[in-house]
């Protein structure tokens, strides 16, 4: 991208249109680009890359500051980028920022994060994606995390990261506070397990919240959980558009083939 040139970035979320995440985002990148917004209507936490098959999706303009344009979805992240792509802008977006999600994504809680999956969605067409979480469940002020958001988008849209990669960008417990840096990091193994709460409905029968909780692995002082726990803003470089474990696949590419040649020989 011309250095000169302004870019336009698509903005969606998992916590829904009218989280005060993603105003946040919105507030910091739209002196620096043209924006438009594609969010899900309601919170859609934990639904990963999920898409909506079996009802049909309804598009709603939604009132943004400035005269930006912004639409809701009765659908998911994942589905939000592919109805913007496809039928709402006049132009492929230069990148897709997600977020920021109320709550950490580090870690392999990448797996299950709907703002993650709007960036996957967009990495799989080649359009780069940031993909911006806090570890708060309460969002601290924009000014602790404004000159982060966009110093890290334009970086990275001036010096790009490889074809079908996005960055992943956690900030740290009380971000309110004083936060040391920032950190480019690998990903960590911690994630949130199951945690299921058993309720009584009125008429007798058990239900389930399913619950969490995070689990605790040791990590790598260059993880982004590390980074985190130490009061760092983290960036996790996360591929995904080659997912072949290749040692795997020459490891047993031939035993297993020759093995069912085998078979069919003998019949």
């Amino acid at each position: 991208m011309s250095k000169s040139k302004r870019p336009f970035i698509l903005i969606t979320n998992d916590d829904g249109i009218q989280a005060p995440g993603i105003r946040h985002l919105s507030q910091s990148i739209a002196p620096h680009a043209d924006v438009a917004i594609v969010a899900p209507q309601s919170e859609k936490s934990g639904c990963g890359m999920s898409i909506t098959w079996t009802r049909p999706l309804h598009i709603s303009e939604f009132p943004w500051e400035n005269e930006t344009p912004a639409w809701s979805i009765n659908g998911t992240p994942a589905d939000c980028i592919k109805m913007a792509l496809a039928v709402l802008l006049k132009k492929v977006p230069d990148c897709i920022v997600s977020g920021i999600n109320r709550g950490s994504n580090a870690g392999r809680t990448v797996l299950y994060s709907g703002t993650v999956g709007g960036v996957i969605e967009g990495a799989l067409k080649n359009i780069p994606g940031f993909a911006f979480s806090f570890a708060d469940l309460i969002p601290p002020p924009l000014t602790s995390t404004e000159p982060y958001i966009w110093p890290i988008v334009k970086y990275f849209l001036e010096n790009p990261l490889p074809s079908g990669t996005f960055l992943n960008i956690n900030f740290p417990y009380n971000s309110k506070d004083q936060i040391k840096g920032f950190r480019l990091a690998k990903q960590g193994r911690g994630y949130m397990v199951e945690s299921p709460d058993r309720r009584i409905h009125p008429e007798g029968a058990p239900y389930y919240w399913l619950g969490g909780k995070w689990v605790s692995n040791q990590e790598a002082p260059d993880s982004d959980v590390a980074g985190l726990e130490a009061g760092y803003v983290t960036g996790v470089p996360i591929h995904i558009s080659e997912l072949t474990d290749h040692e795997a696949f020459h490891k047993h590419k031939h035993s297993i083939e020759a093995l069912f040649e085998k078979a069919a020989v003998q019949k």
